[in-house]
């Protein structure tokens, strides 16, 4: 008889369980590591912002560090997302920067804090100049500056 009551118990717990897993992955994905982004953080500002030398050197690291996960073209890649969403492009640099240094491990995204500080700027200065996905239909491509 203690099966029989155990296994209908046990049976909630672990959908309750599965439950509180998918509200905490959707928790974290819907951007809510950014209230963690201490204030001085998010005021930080690329030196590197808009320079095109620094975009292309931020597009190598991209390919090598990050597209991985997030994809080729950063649309994202499974539950990686994507790096050209309205949230991520919306996020101040010094917002981002705080996410490489500090990772968001819950979410399988590393910290990069032993990247030196000035490649991370340059991956953040190319993934600003993708913009939001869709928004550039008739723009310059994502690699390029446009004058």
């Amino acid at each position: 008889m203690n099966a029989s009551i155990g296994s209908p118990i046990r049976r909630a717990s672990f959908a309750a369980a599965v439950a509180l897993a998918a509200c905490a992955v959707a928790f974290a994905a819907d951007g809510s590591w950014l209230k963690h982004v201490p204030e001085t953080e998010r005021e930080r500002s690329n030196p590197y912002a808009g320079q095109s030398d620094a975009i292309a050197a931020g597009g190598l690291i991209f390919e090598e560090r990050c597209a991985k996960c997030h994809g080729e073209d950063a649309e994202g890649r499974g539950k990686k997302p994507s790096l050209r969403s309205a949230r991520v492009q919306g996020a101040t640099a010094g917002e981002i920067f705080w996410l490489l240094r500090n990772g968001n491990l819950a979410k399988g995204m590393p910290n990069w804090s032993k990247l030196p500080e000035p490649e991370r700027w340059q991956v953040i200065a190319f993934i600003k100049s993708l913009g939001v996905a869709g928004a550039h239909d008739t723009a310059a491509p994502p690699h390029e500056v446009q004058p």
